[in-house]
């Protein structure tokens, strides 16, 4: 059976599969890759239970911008501007299908909302939504504390 893992099959024939090494990102790394792309997953408490949404964000400085609209259950989560904030993580990766290369990058930090017309109408022209919504009334600010993230490689 060990065999078979490491050269699994493909149509009944095996396949030779390059070992992969797993390292480590730094911080800097970590984030600039982060900010290379437009997608991500958070994870939140909603009713005492892990929730994970994906969503679009960019990227201001560190700091993560999440899009919120009226109805969103990331809406009721958050608590108001001048608030500590609630604790979260958001994940994203890049990891090709076929060879299992990539990365991915893990930060835990407090959301807070922002309201300030100014910064929103800012976000509203970087942001890069799924489904087009009414104007921004309000986004997500992630302050990351712990950034983690990995690089797989053959």
């Amino acid at each position: 059976m060990k065999d078979e893992a490491a050269h699994p099959t493909v149509d009944g024939h095996r396949e030779a599969v390059a070992p992969r090494r797993m390292g480590q990102l730094d911080r800097a790394e970590a984030l600039r890759l982060l900010g290379s792309i437009s997608l991500g997953r958070i994870v939140f408490t909603q009713a005492a239970l892990p929730a994970i949404r994906p969503v679009n964000h960019f990227m201001d400085g560190e700091d993560i911008i999440v899009q919120l609209h009226d109805g969103a259950t990331l809406t009721s989560i958050v608590t108001p501007a001048h608030a500590a904030g609630v604790v979260v993580a958001y994940e994203a990766d890049v990891i090709d299908p076929e060879t299992h290369v990539g990365w991915s990058v893990v930060v835990t930090g407090y959301a807070h909302r922002v309201t300030d017309e100014g910064q929103l109408a800012r976000f509203a022209a970087r942001l890069r939504p799924w489904v087009q919504h009414p104007a921004m009334n309000s986004a997500l600010r992630i302050r990351p504390d712990l950034v983690t993230g990995l690089r797989l490689t053959v």
